[in-house]
C-alpha cells in the first residue's frame, strides 16, 4: 500500500475541486492554491514519493502540466484529455504513463478501437485505465464528460480482468465522494481489492489517519490510496508529513 499523490489542475491553477460540480456554473473549490504545479511536483519529487498523477481538469492547462512532468521527470503520471494523437507529447514531456477514461468511454459504451489505438501508441506498460465511476441499483459505473454521464461499463470483476489485459494499473476516483473529504466508499474498496490483480489507486473521500487504516484493512495492503483535500499542502486539516509517516510505517 502506497501513498500516490495528485495535482489537479484547473483554468492553470492547481486547485482541489469536487469533481461533480466541474461543469456547473459554480465550482466548488476546497482550495486554490498559491503554488505552481512545479513546487508540488518538487515536493513529491523530494519525499521519493513514486506514481502520483497529474490531472488536466478542463482547457488551459497544458502548460501548468508540462512544468511539473519537467520538475520531477519519470515520477508522475498525466490525465485529462489524454488520446493517442497526443500521448505521445506528454510521455516525450516527462510523464511516466498516461491516463485515460473519455477518450475509450465514448458515448456511454467503451470503444475498443480508441482502446486499442492508444495502446498501439504507448504500449501497456505506460497505460493507466481510468475507472472512476458511480454507484447506481448496488453496482458501479464508469462515468465520464467531467463525471456527469454514465456509461454502460460496468465495474465488476469479469470487466476489470478484461481490461487488465490492456494496461498496466488502474486508476479509480469513487466520485460520489471525490472531493468532499466524508470518507472513503468502503465497499468500492472491498471490491477493488478482491478484483484486481495489477497496481490500483483508489481515490475519494480520505480525510484521516482513520481512514487510511480503515483503507488499509479493506484494501488488504493490496491496493494504493490518492488524498488531495484533506491534506495540509492543499488545505486540509490531516498534516501531510504524519500521513506519509503512517504511510511509511504500513509499508515497514
Amino acid at each position: 500500500m502506497k501513498f500516490r499523490p495528485c495535482i489537479d489542475l484547473h483554468d492553470g491553477k492547481v486547485k482541489q475541486i469536487v469533481g461533480e460540480t466541474l461543469n456547473d456554473s459554480k465550482v466548488i473549490e476546497n482550495f486554490v492554491s498559491q503554488h505552481t504545479s512545479s513546487y508540488y511536483a518538487e515536493l513529491f519529487k523530494k519525499d521519493s514519493l513514486i506514481g502520483g498523477h497529474v490531472i488536466m481538469l478542463g482547457p488551459n492547462n497544458e502548460k501548468a502540466a508540462k512544468e511539473a512532468l519537467a520538475a520531477y521527470p519519470g515520477g508522475l503520471q498525466i490525465g485529462g484529455g489524454i488520446r493517442a494523437d497526443n500521448a505521445l507529447e506528454y510521455l516525450e514531456a516527462g510523464a511516466s504513463h498516461v491516463i485515460v477514461t473519455s477518450y475509450i468511454f465514448k458515448d456511454g459504451k467503451l470503444s475498443w478501437e480508441n482502446l486499442d489505438k492508444i495502446l498501439e501508441t504507448v504500449g501497456k506498460d505506460r497505460l493507466v485505465i481510468d475507472l472512476s465511476c458511480k454507484e447506481k441499483d448496488g453496482r458501479w459505473y464508469v462515468v465520464t464528460d467531467q463525471w456527469k454521464k454514465f456509461s454502460d461499463f460496468e465495474v465488476n470483476e469479469a470487466n476489470i480482468k478484461q481490461l487488465e489485459g490492456y494496461c498496466s494499473e488502474f486508476l479509480v476516483h469513487a466520485v460520489d465522494v471525490e472531493g468532499k473529504q466524508s470518507g472513503i466508499q468502503e465497499s468500492l474498496v472491498e471490491a477493488l481489492a478482491k478484483w484486481t490483480t495489477i497496481p490500483t489507486t483508489y481515490a475519494g473521500g480520505a480525510r484521516s489517519l482513520e481512514d487510511i487504516e480503515v483503507f488499509s484493512k479493506l484494501g488488504e495492503n493490496k491496493l494504493d490510496l490518492t488524498i488531495g483535500s484533506a491534506l495540509s499542502i492543499f488545505g486540509g486539516a490531516l498534516s501531510y508529513e504524519v500521513a506519509l509517516k503512517r504511510f511509511e510505517e504500513i509499508q515497514a
